[in-house]
């Protein structure tokens, strides 16, 4: 009764005007962060990261955290009416959704995509008001090694559990935790990997490191590629909308699986991305109609956007009850919430309680009124695409620069950002995952802290690790992920596959 006294008083604090014209604010600039490719939520929070400094940390959380439903919703747009994913995780909206549009259905396709992101949204929203406040009780029992722990396994998770290559990823993830250590050690007080360079000393900003890779890359990468933005009309009408409406109950089961799936990706670091291909690999395999799939099927275009919404907004839950994000806009987020001098973890609900249930009511709030915005507003948002490249890409440079500069108020972070801009558009081109990365280079020190506070508590023995059974779970858990691949391959020599009824009958002469 405490908790549900707290969510109507973060009602109450979220509904303010001030909070509501942040929140709308939020959502417009999100779903315009969504459509144009080369921003995506991480950089547009990032970005705008630096202007929520003077405001009071609930109001800051509340318009970030809607320029992320924004990005969500938005992404969405360019996908359907142009077939050109505004983020990754709207890549496979374009399967079924630019096909709906090439009929004459665009109408149905947007209404549909922004009807099921809300309903994946709005369980995962459902989901954190009732498991956060249990998951941040039973995580006051951790201590040095259960966070270890628990960082271990977020880590082995994207390591064995990533659909890329192993090699990469922890190619990727190591580079992270480098540049995670760069700067003034804060336990012995030494220097590391600074090079007699005094601007390292500080160690690289994770914001200059986002805004760089995610915004710079992508610009690079989009110029070589020769990105071109073409225009095209879009109308939704309420008839539309209301005939779409009566027809989407029928996929009842796909909204259920799609946001389970959704849920599950997005607490563990598995992301968006690849839970909105696992749903429309699952609605194809079990729709009536999975041989039509590709071809402009609403099923096939409900799974991938339920599904990517409820992991997006289910990652905020591991960051909010134990520091631990769930994807990169999660990281970002992180980041930001130390920055205003909060630790999340399960200390933030008995210390900040109106600030973590304003952010649970903003969430209900901000998806509510992301879909209106959405549904009223797709014929503005559907022209900024009539843009001409060559006038977006370089606004989107100065608005990173503006961002990189005013985090140290340093040119030397501007230049900074322009490295990792390389080192991003490098990453792309080679398929290595930024995400481990970027995940690495926020955890990493925290993750040492933790580790060497355990090895200080056990004298330098990693059996501090299993030393009860919280903690020995976690980091047996860890293992099992980190050598899935093995462990899966040595299962299928183990159970041999049954043998073709076919193949086994005689030939008849």
């Amino acid at each position: 009764m405490s908790d549900l006294a707290y969510l109507f008083h973060g009602f109450a604090v979220a509904i303010t005007p001030f909070n509501l014209g942040l929140m709308l604010l939020g959502i417009v600039l999100g779903v315009i962060i969504g459509v144009l490719p080369g921003l995506g939520a991480a950089n547009g929070i990032a970005i705008l990261l630096p202007l929520t400094f003077t405001m009071p940390p609930t109001s800051a959380i509340i318009m970030l955290s809607c320029i992320y439903w924004g990005a969500l919703f938005g992404g969405a747009i360019a996908s359907i009416l142009f077939n050109i994913p505004g983020e990754p995780w709207s890549v496979a909206t374009t399967f079924e959704g630019f096909p709906l549009a090439q009929q004459g259905r665009a109408g149905e396709a947007l209404t549909t995509s922004f009807t099921s992101s809300f309903v994946g949204a709005l369980v995962a929203v459902v989901m954190i008001t009732f498991l956060a406040p249990l998951i941040a009780r039973f995580a006051l029992k951790f201590g040095p090694p259960e966070y270890f722990s628990v960082y271990l396994l977020t880590f082995c998770s994207f390591v064995g559990m990533g659909k890329g290559s192993p090699a990469k990823i922890l190619a990727s993830m190591m580079l992270g935790f480098a540049l995670s250590a760069v700067g003034i050690d804060i336990v012995t007080g030494g220097l590391r990997l600074t090079f007699g360079f005094t601007s390292l000393l500080k160690g690289f900003d994770f914001l200059i490191a986002v805004i760089g890779l995610f915004g710079i890359g992508e610009i690079l990468l989009s110029m070589e590629e020769g990105l071109t933005f073409k225009g095209a009309s879009a109308r939704i009408n309420p008839k539309v909308v209301l005939e779409t409406w009566r027809k989407l109950p029928r996929y009842w089961l796909t909204f259920i699986r799609s946001t389970i799936i959704g849920c599950w990706m997005g607490i563990t670091p598995g992301g968006a991305t690849p839970a909105s291909f696992m749903s429309y690999g699952a609605a194809k395999k079990f729709s009536k109609d999975g041989d039509k799939f590709g071809t402009g099927v609403v099923e096939g275009l409900v799974a991938p956007e339920t599904a990517a919404h409820a992991a997006g907004t289910s990652a905020l839950l591991p960051m909010i009850t134990l520091g631990i994000p769930g994807s990169p806009t999660a990281a970002v987020l992180l980041g930001g919430l130390l920055i205003w001098g909060l630790q999340p973890g399960p200390l933030l609900f008995a210390e900040k309680p109106e600030f973590v249930w304003g952010l649970i009511a903003s969430m209900y709030l901000g998806n509510v009124v992301g879909l209106i915005v959405v549904l009223s507003l797709v014929p503005a948002f559907a022209a900024i695409l009539r843009i001409p490249f060559s006038i977006i890409a370089p606004v989107i440079v100065v608005i990173c620069a503006i961002g990189a500069y005013t985090v140290n108020n340093s040119m030397h972070d501007i230049w900074f950002m322009l490295g990792f801009g390389v080192v991003g558009y490098l990453f792309k081109k080679l398929n290595y995952p930024l995400a481990p990365m970027v995940l690495a280079l926020v955890l990493g020190n925290n993750a040492e802290d933790s580790f060497r506070q355990a090895m200080l508590m056990s004298g330098g023995s990693l059996a501090i690790l299993w030393s009860n059974w919280l903690v020995g779970s976690i980091s047996t858990l860890a293992m099992i992920m980190l050598f899935w691949p093995l462990i899966a391959q040595g299962l299928r020599k183990l159970v041999p596959s049954k043998p073709d009824k076919l193949s086994s009958e005689q030939p008849v002469d």
